[in-house]
């Protein structure tokens, strides 16, 4: 397991390294030491698989308050998305930045997303499927989301829009 700092503090690429022979390959996911070596919160509360059956779904930008705000490693093992982190975090040197990364079942590539931070990701492919390990518990009353186009963030998505849930459409603006 590798990770790659990026412009936000705490949000790392994860690149797996997969161990391959003549059956095929094995990768960790998730490394609670390797995590830790890093100096990254290393615990994990639940794991979760989220998929996508058109290009174009949008799912995002969410988070959960403290005191169940998360930490999350998202990784695509089917298809192909176009994942989102957006810096919400009022103390932050890069507050109200987001960048994005290319995840796919091919490129053994994960986000790492401290707590304090925003999530989400457009589908590049049909039938794609996200695997997230997650530190906390979901928290209804926690959660909480950013709108995929507030114009204080001016977020780009790839594609056209083919599928996104109510919710996520009409999240306020953000203040």
């Amino acid at each position: 397991m590798k990770a790659i700092k990026t412009k936000l503090a705490g949000v790392f690429i994860i690149e797996l390294e997969p161990f391959a022979d003549e059956r095929g390959f094995y990768k960790r996911l998730w490394g609670k030491d390797e995590l830790a070596e890093l100096g990254l919160d290393a615990e994990l509360n639940n794991v979760g698989l989220s998929h996508n059956k058109k290009r174009g779904t949008l799912r995002g930008m969410h988070y959960q308050e403290e005191p169940f705000a998360e930490t999350k490693l998202v990784q695509c093992l089917r298809g192909k998305i176009y994942d989102v982190v957006l810096d919400i975090r009022r103390d932050s040197e890069t507050f109200g930045e987001w960048i994005a990364e290319e995840l796919s079942s091919q490129n053994n590539r994960a986000f790492f997303i401290p707590k304090g931070l925003a999530h989400g990701f457009q589908t590049l492919e049909d039938e794609s499927e996200v695997l997230y390990c997650i530190s906390e518990k979901y928290d209804v009353a926690s959660a909480r989301g950013v709108r995929w186009n507030d114009p204080q963030f001016s977020i780009q998505f790839p594609l056209e829009i083919s599928v996104i849930n109510e919710r996520d459409a009409n999240y306020a603006d953000f203040k």
